[in-house]
This record gives structure tokens, sequence and C-alpha cells, in this order.
């Protein structure tokens, strides 16, 4: 091999010099401020001392500093990436800091919240000092000397404490400003005494307060003051802003702001309780819409936050119960109001007010009624009324609200006016998008979102108001983020098209897209009346032609390919509005400077072909000979948007040009939200044991099974203990017994009885407040557990009778997850990276289908792939096929023998039915039985009840016979010739009666099954229609059914109303699904009886790895919709059993992100196995980070918007994969990862070049980016960070750690140094890569696979070390090992010098083996516009 430079150093990580050297370049301020870090808080000398902070450095040097640019993002933002405040600002906090210092914290904190970093658990060890902050945080937010910048600053740190209420020392400071005491500030005592005695426990709860007050000296007295004014001060501070006379920009964000921090109070139940009753009594909503500023045109956005926090407020629940009012319940509600209007108003004003208070409630709930109504009264009367009402008249003069006319009649019409409730307006929205609703101001504010404004966006929180409340949330979320990406779809087939106006009217398009094709005008070909409750038409049916003559031959397939009900896209688009822009015409809308003018969605209903023919197998039409090039598409269109513009006399459809699609995976918006609305609008409800635990309240551990009445007492568990060390070691802390009939030891099956504990007297009233602290109670101290055992019954005596048992000895954690999944309620199951989730979800899913063989057990994943791995093992264990039913796409990946998609089972079904057939007729030969037996279903059933069974019945009567020997049972047994193809002698010579009998049950056991399979079959055979096949398999046979998250909200409607029935919900990858396809599952079916039959929900996942991907970063970031149910149960405190042991990494590989998990350790064969004790040919080092400079110049560049690549680690991953492969590392062992797709796209390019049409190379077995990985695993992984400028969306660790975790024995990471070790929120796992040293350490002379052990001492120098300097060095030596490979390869094969490089090696590798390389199957048709049109895994700010 050729020479390389050889290690001098020993190998030791050299000094930290990159937190000295980083600078970022972010603002002009950053050079300065890294000056400051490296003189005060980033020294190379480690300090012991208490850290001192000098207050003129933080005044001159860094608050003046960004004082003078009015605090720019950019500055805070190099502060923070400079572990200021880790490392300086809270170290050094004291009470007696500066106010310069808290400011310092509140700003910071707000970045790292910005940015999405963890930001309390900083705080947590100095609880003492973090509430002293707090209180001064408080004080500040009501400080009118300080700039509106930093005003803004300090309530967004209150609004980011107010959505962490499950940190306990942020809960602790904000619980007091919402509680009852804040109920001192309503209007009269005779208000506050009526609501207390509402409820009983609001008059204790009050009490409570006024008895702490009286209990506290002066300063304790002074802070719950402070406390319970504090939001009626804020409240009367904002009122003064929105009616100031002059303001600006900063003022307005104020607003905004505090607007949102309302609407956050108002959305979740514990913070609502009694801040809703104070904020009607301020009348915030009614002054606010009569304050100027809410009605200057310019602040739109305040509008709308004003209409969030209208929804709220009149949200239809009971602010102390929770409960959920229905439609009929809200009304009722509102009709009592109007009563006591109209009582007051003819007890006290039955002069004016006579028609008002006899009037019926339709005929008075309008504002414009009630106002024309209450227009006889002056001022003075309006006052009096208000006040008889209990309405308040009366605010301090520093508000400035005027109590004018228009200021009390306003409150009187918000008062009394009829609202829509939730349900009302999910009914009015529409789940089809038309040009109004796709470019409305409120949607077009996200395309821009970087979190310096809020948006007018429900957030997903911790706790909801109701299940209706969650529902309504998710879908305008869902409805928003699928509307926003049909819109960037629209914006980039335009942009391609490239539309020109040649003459006036006539609009063509220069450009081309594979997505959309131009089209006359569609014809209206039918409109179906109404139906009977509607007033739109049930059906509008419409036809288009396409030409697919231009198109090329996988375009012409996709268009081809449109299935019905895919939604298609109908586009007016006039090019010469387009051109306005340019001649200086007046400000148009988004839509118009595309030259769009309308938007209408429309499905597919058939396609014909150019003579009239429907085509139904697009892929078999478009193999025949004859197809033509013109298509006609019949399409249902829009009914209410039809009718719309009918009624408008809008001519819309006359100037469609222009027909789009959409991918198929993008393209399923409208069944999801048609399922979610369908959710929204019905009173589905949830099952009654999981309905306060989802929601947030009550006891966090009230839906584990050791809280439920139902817990299963006894349990087999089969094969899940593989022996009785096993049983013992499984369930540590519990006293094992052998039951009374057993003693001693014995194997397994084991069943498990939980003993009786005594019962215990009720210690007083149980209190019913939530003790979120508290550990959950356990149902006894030790609990003692009786064992017993069971012969396992003979099935029949072929081996493929015999039962297909679990091999894995599973560790006592997991042990712990299955036997609670295996009872009713709820598990969670955090598993970290090769702990066996799926194995424990597997061994649920057996255990649940043995022991209740009436239930039905749902299982659900976010991806197919995750869900074949699991369905695979499922199959692998002793579970019938037949009651397996895999629905959806994805089936056809499965690497097993049958056959699971749901037609596919009516096909398995009816092939068993003809092998089953074949052995009736062969039972029939063998028992003399004359006739048809096998030629159906039916015909075997009466064959069974005519000749087995009886003859069965016979054998049995001779059993019974005290007398009756072996020999005598042998001799009777009526099947002897049927068995004579099983493993002979059928009854061993020498066996006794007991043993007899055991074999001939088995061998009746088989006969049964043939008849119990074909009894299945029965109604396949009478059922005519597929579909009607399908639905009964689904509703009547399958008790294991199988789907994606996707799958299951497209399909929710459908199934539920085929009546079908579940028990059980067991979801893998829990924490990568969004909450409302977490939710969809536990509502797939109808209630029995107003219940839900729900028994049991497992979730397992890794919330420590990425949350569902959502590409939108204001849907992302600021409405949370990335939020899963399991990280939220988790945050929650939701009792979670954490796997604790892995098994897929080496040790010191899983040491890199063991860091994250509580007391991750490591399987016994991780160290056992020599795979795991041997090093890695050719390396020196298990894993590596290689510092990457840069490569001709250049680091990451950016060709387009967030298509982020790095030409030096491209080739230098390459070159990694080249060398491993020249030492015979297989392809298929290695896969290349990116953290970015422009990047993904760069290595596969370089591959391309250097790689493909090698076959000394091949194709690693995928080229990917770490987000689409996830689940995924490999030996050997090469990982490109790409970023040189920043650290990007890694610091994310979720993301961090899929990216360390996905390696088994070898880890090589390409990045910059300097960059990831400066960055605080990963210094654990860079701690440990950059102890060693960062330049690719190889050992020469060493060949795949390699018999050096790996020494514990990385420093201990190994012979043949070779330190490569850089990319270009390592290149250099895999040419030149390439051209060793290929004369030696020559020299083998006898060839001449002169015989081409390829084609030798194709010579050479012909009679050898086959190229191991593993080319990812490419999905993109064209490679660069998908990756393109994909962007990057997470968008950053």
């Amino acid at each position: 091999m050729p020479p390389a430079k050889r290690v001098k150093s020993s190998g030791a990580a050299r000094p930290s010099a990159s937190l000295e050297r980083h600078a970022t370049d972010e603002g002009e301020g950053g050079s300065e401020f890294a000056t400051l870090a490296r003189q005060h808080w980033l020294k190379k000398a480690k300090r012991t001392a208490a850290v001192k902070v000098k207050n003129e450095v933080l005044k001159s040097e860094i608050w003046d500093a960004l004082e003078k640019e009015d605090f720019p993002f950019k500055s805070l933002q190099a502060l923070e990436s400079l572990q200021t405040l880790e490392s300086y600002l809270w170290p050094g906090y004291t009470d007696d800091s500066s106010n310069y210092h808290v400011l310092l914290i509140v700003l910071i904190v707000n970045v790292k919240r910005r940015e999405r970093l963890e930001t309390w658990d900083l705080f947590s060890d100095r609880p003492a000092d973090f509430s002293g902050l707090f209180r001064r945080t408080l004080s500040m937010a009501l400080d009118d000397t300080l700039s509106w910048t930093i005003r803004t600053n300090v309530l967004l740190f209150i609004i980011y404490a107010f959505q962490s209420l499950d940190c306990a020392i942020v809960r602790k400071e904000c619980a007091p400003l919402v509680s009852v005491s804040i109920w001192q500030n309503l209007s009269t005592e005779q208000k506050r005494d009526g609501l207390l005695d509402s409820h009983a426990h609001l008059r204790k709860a009050w009490r409570a307060a006024i008895k702490r007050y009286d209990a506290a000296d002066d300063s304790m007295k002074a802070r719950l003051r402070f406390e319970r004014s504090w939001l009626y001060t804020s409240i009367l501070d904002f009122l003064q802003q929105v009616y100031s006379a002059a303001y600006k920009k900063d003022r307005v964000l104020y607003c905004e702001r505090f607007v949102e921090f309302l609407t956050d109070l108002q959305s979740q139940l514990p913070t609502r309780r009694y801040v809703n009753t104070l904020l009607k009594d301020l009348h915030v909503l009614p002054a606010l819409r009569l304050s100027p500023m809410y009605n200057d045109e310019a602040n739109g956005l305040l509008r709308e936050l004003c209409d969030l926090l209208t929804h709220y407020t009149y949200f239809t629940v009971d602010d102390q119960t929770g409960v959920q009012h229905t439609v009929e319940e809200a009304y009722s509600l509102h009709c009592d109001n109007l009563a006591k209007l109209q009582r007051t108003a003819l007890k006290h004003f039955k002069e004016k007010l006579t028609v008002l208070a006899l009037s019926n409630y339709g005929a008075i709930d309008k504002r414009s009624e009630l106002e024309s109504l209450l227009e006889p009264l002056t001022v003075g009367e309006l006052e009096q009324l208000c006040a008889l009402l209990g309405l308040r008249t009366a605010y301090p003069e520093s508000t400035k609200v005027p109590i004018d006319r228009r200021f009390l009649l306003e409150i009187l019409l918000s008062t009394f006016e009829r609202r829509k409730t939730f349900q009302e307006n999910a009914r009015d929205l529409s789940v089809l998008p038309d040009e109004r609703t796709l470019f409305e101001t409120a949607l077009k504010r996200t395309d821009h979102y970087d979190g310096s404004r809020p948006l007018a966006l429900p957030k997903l929180n911790l706790q909801y108001l109701s299940v209706g409340d969650f529902l309504w949330r998710s879908m305008f979320l869902y409805r928003c983020e699928s509307f926003y990406a049909i819109r960037q779809d629209i914006e980039d087939v335009l942009t391609r098209l490239k539309p020109e106006s040649r003459r006036q009217g006539e609009t063509v398009f220069a450009g081309s897209s594979k997505m959309a094709l131009p089209i006359a005008k569609p014809t209206i070909l039918e409109v179906v009346p109404a139906l009977v409750g509607s007033d739109a038409p049930s059906t509008v049916r419409a036809e288009v032609a396409i030409d697919l003559r231009r198109l090329s031959d996988h375009v012409r397939r996709e268009w081809e390919s449109l299935r019905p009900d895919d939604v298609l896209f109908l586009l007016s688009v006039d090019a010469s509005k387009a051109k306005k822009v340019a001649n200086g015409g007046g400000p148009l809308s988004e839509a118009e400077k595309l030259g769009l003018v309308s938007v209408r969605a429309a499905e597919v209903m058939q396609i014909f072909d150019d003579k009239g023919r429907p085509v139904r197998d697009a892929q078999a039409y478009f193999d025949g000979h004859s197809r033509g090039s013109n298509r006609k598409i019949h399409i249902r269109l829009d009914p209410r948007a039809y009718k719309k513009d009918t009624e408008e006399k809008r001519n819309v459809y006359d100037g469609i040009n222009l027909i789009m699609r959409r991918s198929g995976r993008e393209n399923n918006f409208k069944p999801v939200l048609e399922s979610i609305k369908d959710l929204t609008l019905s009173d589905v409800p949830l099952a009654s044991w999981l309905h306060e635990v989802f929601l947030g309240y009550g006891d966090p551990a009230g839906a584990t099974y050791k809280q439920l009445p139902n817990r299963v007492k006894t349990i087999d568990y089969r094969d899940t203990f593989l022996d009785w060390q096993h049983l013992i070691e499984s369930l540590p802390g519990k006293i094992i017994e052998p039951s009374d009939d057993v003693s001693g030891s014995f194997g397994p099956p084991y069943i498990l009885e939980t003993a009786d504990k005594p019962a215990e007297e009720p210690s007083g009233k149980p209190s019913k407040k939530r003790r979120r602290d508290a550990e959950p109670a356990l149902i006894a101290e030790i609990e003692t557990l009786k064992v017993s055992t069971y012969k396992p019954p003979n099935n029949g005596p072929y081996p493929i009778d015999a039962p297909k048992l679990n091999t894995v000895r599973f560790t006592p954690a997991q042990i712990e997850a299955i036997i609670s999944g295996t009872q009713p309620g709820l598990t969670i199951v955090v598993g970290p990276p090769g702990t066996g989730k799926t194995d424990v979800a597997t061994q649920i899913i057996n255990n649940i289908y043995h022991n209740f063989p009436e239930q039905r057990t749902l299982l659900i994943a976010h991806s197919n792939q995750a869900l074949n791995q699991l369905f695979a093992k499922i199959v692998a264990l002793d579970i019938d096929e037949r009651h397996l039913l895999r629905l959806g796409h994805g089936e056809e990946e499965l690497e097993a023998e049958g056959n699971f998609s749901k037609y596919g089972r009516v096909e398995s079904f009816l092939e068993n039915r003809d092998r089953y057939l074949l052995e009736v007729t062969r039972l029939a030969a063998s028992m003399g039985a004359p006739g048809a037996h096998g030629s159906s279903a039916e015909t075997a059933g009466y064959f069974n009840s005519v000749h087995v069974q009886p003859a069965w019945a016979r054998f049995s009567e001779v059993t019974k016979a005290e007398n009756t020997t072996p020999e005598d049972i042998v001799k009777a047994f009526p099947f002897h010739y049927y068995f004579s193809d099983a493993p002979q002698p059928l009854f061993p010579p020498d066996a006794d009666r007991e043993a007899v009998l055991e074999v001939a049950n088995g061998c009746y056991r088989h006969i049964s099954k043939i008849f119990s399979e074909l009894a299945d079959v029965l109604p396949f055979e009478i059922l005519r229609r597929e579909r009607d096949k399908a639905n009964y398999l689904l509703t009547n046979e399958a008790r294991i059914i199988a789907m994606t998250s996707t799958h299951a909200a497209m399909r929710r409607r459908e199934i539920a109303s085929l009546g079908f029935h579940y028990d059980n919900v067991i979801m893998e990858e829990a924490a990568q699904i969004t909450e409302i396809e977490n939710f969809i599952p536990l509502a797939m079916q109808k209630p029995k009886d107003g219940q839900m039959p729900l028994q049991r929900v497992v979730l397992c996942g890794d919330h420590y790895q990425n949350s569902p991907v959502i590409q939108s970063m204001a849907f992302r970031h600021y409405a949370n919709l990335e939020q899963s149910l399991f990280s939220r149960l988790v945050r929650l405190g939701v009792p979670a059993i954490n796997l604790d042991q892995q098994g897929r990494a080496r040790p010191s590989i899983a040491d890199l992100y063991r860091w994250r998990y509580q007391q991750l350790g490591d399987l016994p064969h991780t160290q056992t196995q020599k795979e795991f004790q041997t090093a890695n040919a050719g390396f020196k080092y298990d894993y590596q980070f290689i510092n990457v400079a840069e490569y001709k110049g250049k680091g990451e560049t950016e060709p387009t918007p967030h298509f982020i690549q790095n030409l030096g680690e491209a080739e230098y991953a390459v070159a990694i994969y080249q060398y491993m492969r020249l030492l015979g590392y297989p392809a298929a062992k290695i896969s290349i990862l990116a953290t970015y797709a422009g990047q993904r796209a760069l290595i596969k390019d370089v591959l391309a070049h250097r790689c493909a049409k090698n076959p000394i190379f091949g194709l690693p077995r995928i080229v990917t980016t770490v987000d689409k990985y996830q689940g995924e695993q490999n030996d050997y992984i090469i990982l490109s960070l790409t970023r040189t400028s920043r650290v990007g969306y890694l610091r994310d660790i979720r993301r961090l750690t899929v990216a360390l975790s996905r390696a088994r024995l070898g880890l090589y990471i390409l990045g910059r140094r300097e960059i990831f070790e400066s960055c605080f929120e990963l210094r654990q796992a860079f701690e440990l890569l950059l102890s060693r040293p960062d330049k690719l350490t190889l050992v020469t002379g060493e060949l795949w696979p390699s018999e050096r052990l790996l020494v514990a001492d990385v420093d201990k120098e190994v012979p043949g070390e070779a330190v490569m300097e850089g990319v270009e060095h390592l290149g250099q030596y895999v040419f030149e090992m390439t051209n060793t490979r290929l004369q030696q390869l020559r020299e083998e094969r006898g060839l001449s010098g002169e015989v081409p490089v390829i084609k030798a090696v194709e010579q050479a590798e012909e009679d050898v083996v086959e190229v191991e390389g593993v080319s990812e199957s490419d999905e993109d048709g064209e490679e660069d516009e998908a990756v393109r049109a994909e962007g990057f895994e997470a968008e950053e700010e």
C-alpha cells in the first residue's frame, strides 16, 4: 500500500481553541462580543471561584452596544451563542444584580426560546434565585420608563413562562398570578360573592387565600398583594396603550403580544379558570374593539389576534368544571342570559324597553336588533342598566377609556348577542381552497415568520379546554398548513410555466411544469339538486380535456394514473394582470402578481381515452399499443364554491385555462381534513378512563393499569419468559411464589396471578387537587405474584403444527412494559435507540391475542417501513395469519410469505380455501367417504358434521372406558390413513395412555383447524363483490389490523361507518406522529352505549429523537404543530417506562448519546460478540470527528435558498467510502448521511461521478438525510454535518441524537470543529468526540474483516497508523490504492497494461462476486428539481 504520514502526537486532543477563536459574523457587534467573552467568561483556565459580573461591563460593553441598535436579534443571537447566559449572566446573578443584568437574562432566554432550545432547566438548581429574578421581571413588565422594545421582551419572557407550566419552578411562580385571589379586582363585592357561591370549591379556595394573607407577615403580604393585582394592573395599562392618541409600531407590537398573552391564558383551563371572569368584568374585548389602535387600518394583525381572543373568551366550556357545552346547552345558557336582561328591563325601564322585555329570544339575540331596541335609553339609563346587570361602568382615569354611549352599548351588545359555537364555525369552514382562502392576509403572514411578531393562530398547548377545543385547533391548523402547501405549489407551477400575454385576453405559457397542463375551459355536465337540509348542490359534474402529446413517458404515466377522489386544481391565469406591476399599476395582491385570477378545487371521478372508453388500469392501458394522447377527465367540482359563484354571478369557470395536480403523498389533505371536521362536529367521546389524562388534568398516573378498577388479575404470559431464572431476574422488587399446586422452580409457560392485597381504610376525603410532582401511588409496597404453569396442548403431528416461540431474553424494563401493555390502561414506552421497542410491542400484541381472543387490536405507525418491520415480527410469532390484516400501501415491501393487504387477504383466504379443500378430499378418501366433499367450504362443513365429528365421537366413547389400554386407543383411532404422511411412528410404541390420548387429541386439533378455517372462508363464497368481502374481513375476521397514521386519518369516516370496533391501540413511532394523527386512531369507531369500548392504549416512541416534520416554521414553532401526544403526555408527568439497555451499537458509540437518557446501559452481547470486540479494518478508531477545512477556498454554499451544500465534506465522505470498499467492506453495510437535502444531492452527484460505474466501489446502501434515516441503522455510518457558518438546526439535540445513534460498529463524522465545539447544547457529545484527534487516523495493512482487537486506551499507538491531513491527502491515498488494486486485478487475470481500467475490473469481477453495492431506490423523477422542492429537512430562521 502507498506510504502515509505517521502519527507524531500521543493522540490526545489539542487544547480547545475554538471558543477563543469563535467570532460570529452575524451582526456588527459579533466580533466585539467574542472578544468580551474571551476576556470575562470563556477563559482558558478552569474556574473554581464563583462568577463575578462587573456591572460596568454589562452596561457599557453589552447593554449600550445593544441599545444603540435597538436590540437587534442577530446581536442577541451572537451573545447567546457565546454561552453568555450559561457561563456568565446566570452564574453571576444575585439579588443585588442590576436591572441591566436581569434584562439581559430576559433577552437571551427569549433568543433561546425563539430557537427552540431548552431554557428553564438552567435555572432549576437555584429555585430561590429564579423566584427573585421572576418577581423582578414581573415588576419590569409594568415599568413605563422602559422602552417598548424592552417591555415587549419582558412580556415575551412571561408568555414563554406560561407556556412551560410543566416545569416546576416556572409553575410555582406563574400560578399565584392567575389564582382565585385576582378576584379581589372584580367590580363589586356582590358580583364576587355570587360567583363564589356558584361552586362550593370556589368559596373554599377563596377562604384559603384570605387565611393565607391574614397569616402572612408584612413582606409576604406585600408580595401577595402584588401577585393578585399584577394581571389587573397589566390589563389596565394595556387599555391605556390602545387608547393612546399617538403611538408607533413598537407600541403596537407590545399590544399584539399582550393580546397573545391573554389568549394563551384563556386557552388552558388552569389559567383560564379565574382569568376569564376578570377579563369579562373589565370588558377587555369591547374596550379593545372601540380603541383607536384597533380601528387603525394598518393594524390588521391586532384585529386578527382579537378575534382569536374572542373565540377563547366565549368558548362554550364551564370554566370551573371543564365540561364542554353542547350546541343546545350553549343556546340554553344564552337564553338564560337574555331572560335576565328582559326581567331587568321590565322591572326598571318598563316604558322604554317593553318591546325588548316581551320579545321572544330569537328576535333579540342579534346585535342589530338588540341595538335598535336599546336606542330609547339615555346615557345615564344605559349606565344604570349596566349597573343593575352587574356590569362594570367605571375605570381608573389613567386608562383613558371613555365611558360614553357607544362604550355602554358595546358592553351590552357584547354581553347579550348570540355567538356561533366553535362547532358552528367549524361547519362553515370549507376543506377545499379557493383564491380567497389561499391568499387571505392571515395565512400570508405565515410565509416569512421569524418569531419577531405573533400570529393569529391557535397553539397546541400542554392542556386543552376540551376534546372539542383540541379538535378545533387541530382542524384550523391542519387546514392552514395544507392551504399554505397548496399555495406554495401553485406559485412554483406558475413560476415554471412563465405565463405571458400575447394579445389582449389571451395568456400563453412559455415554460413547462410536469405538475400542470394548459386546458380549455371545463364543461359543466350536470348539477344535481341539493339534498334535504342543504342549500348547495349535492354534486356538480364537469369535464376537462387534456393533451398528453408533449409529455415524457413517466410524466404521462403519472397523469394517467390519477385515481378517483384525487384532488385537482383548476386555475384561471391572466398574464396581463401580472404585467400591470411592471407598467406602474396600483398595488396588487400576491395572487395577481402571479397572474392568478381564481382557483377551484375538483375531485377526479373517471378518466376516459380519446374514444370515450374509461381508463381503469392506467399501467395496462399505457402498455397497450393503440393509445392516443387525448384524455377527458370527469371531475366533481366543489358544490359550495359553485353555489357561491352562481349567487355572485362570477364567471369563474369560463376563465379557467390551467389544470394542476399534486403528488399523492402531499395531496391527501381533503380526506384528513374531513376526518378531523367530522370528529369536531360529532360527540365522539374519548374512553372515560383516558379523558382527563388526555386533556392534561387530574392525576397523571390515573390512566395506568395500577390505578384502574378493571386490572386483570391473572394473565398467561406464554413465551414471554424463557425460563425460571429469566422470570426471577425480570421482576425485581416483587415476591414470586409458586402457586399452591406446584412447588420449586419450573419451566414456561408461566401464568402470573396478582395476590389480593388487604383492604385499606380510606384516610379522610380524597383531595381532588392535582399534585403533579408527587409520585403515583403504587398498589402495594411490595407486590406478590403467584406463578403457575400448564402443559401446552398438542396441535398436531406435523412440524408446521408446532407453535412459534419468542426467543428474545427481555430485560426487566422490557418486561415491565410488556406487563403494563398487556393490562388495560395507558402504557407509554420510551425506547432509546436499539433498546427493542419493536420487540416489546410485538410481545404485547402476542399476549393480548392469546389472553383476550375476543378483542381486536389496531396497530399504528408513522411510516410504512416501521409498520412493515413490526408486522414482519408479528408474523414470526404464534399468531394465526388469518387474523392479520394490513391496510394501505407499503404492504408490498413486507418480507413475509403471506400477502397482508386488505384485498390481498381476501385472495389469501381463497388460496387457503383451495389448500384446505384438498385436505378435506384426502381426509374423505382416507375415511372411505364417497362424494365431492372438497368442492366448497359449505360441502366440507357437511362432511365434518356427518362423517368426521361422528367418527371422533365414537373414538371418544372408546377412550372414556376405564379399562381401555393404549393399544385399544391406537386401534380405535379413526384417522390412521390420513396421518400416514406425518412423522412416524404417530403413536410412540412405549407411550402410556395419557401420551397416546395427547397425540390423538393433537391430530384431531389439526383436523378441526381445517374445518374452522373453512368455516371462516364460507362468507367469502357467498359474498360476490370484492368490496363486501374486504369489508367483512375488516369488521368480522381480522383481530390485528395494521395501518399508518396517515391512512387512519384518511379512511376514518369510511372505517367507522362500517361498524368497525376494536379494543386496543398500539402505536409505534408515536413521538413522530402529530397529535391529531395520534388522536384519530383512538376515535375510529362509534360509541357503544355512549362509551368508547377502548381498553388499552400503548404508545412506543422516543421524544428525544425527531418530532413530526412540519415544513412551515410558523406552524412548527409558533403553533407548536410538531407536538406529538407522546411528548405532551411525558411533559405532563404521565408515568413512562424507560427501556434501559441497548443492543445496537458498540458501548463506545452509545456513549455519544447515552447522556440523553436515564441510565442507558448495554446488553451483554455488545461486549462479548466478536464484531463488537474487533476494530474497524483500516481505522484506528471506531468513531471519530474529522475536521474538514475549506476546500478550494469554500465551506458551505447555498446555490438556492435553504439548499445547503459543502463540497469538501462531500468529497471527504465519498473518499472514506472508496477507502472502505478497497479494504473489502460490503457496500450494503455502509450508509452516508447528510444533515441537509442539498448535501445529500451533492454526495449523490460525487458518487455517481466516482463510484457508480466502477464495480470496485458500486454505491452504498443508501445516501439520505438524518431525518429520513430515523428508525434505520447500519454497521458503518459516514455523516456530513455540512454547516460551516453556524450550527443550524443541529442545535436541536433531538436531531443530533438521531444522527449519532444510527451506527452499530463505526461512525465517522465530517464537520467544522470550531462551529460545533462552541455550541453549548451539543457540548456533552462533542467533548467525547473531540477527546480524540480531529484528523482521520487510518491503519495501513489491514483488510475487512479485521482481527485486531479494540483497545480500551484510545491513545495507545497502533502499528501502521497513518494520519490524513485533509481531503486532498485522503483522495491521493485512495487514488494510489485504487491503482494498486487495479494492477493486482490485471496480474490475476493475466491482462495487459493497455486493457481499459473499467473493462479489466469487470472481467476480474465477473467470476468472483456480484457487486455488493445496494443503490437506494430513487423516488425522485427529476432529482435536482425534487430535492430543491423538498428544500431541507427542517427550515431554519
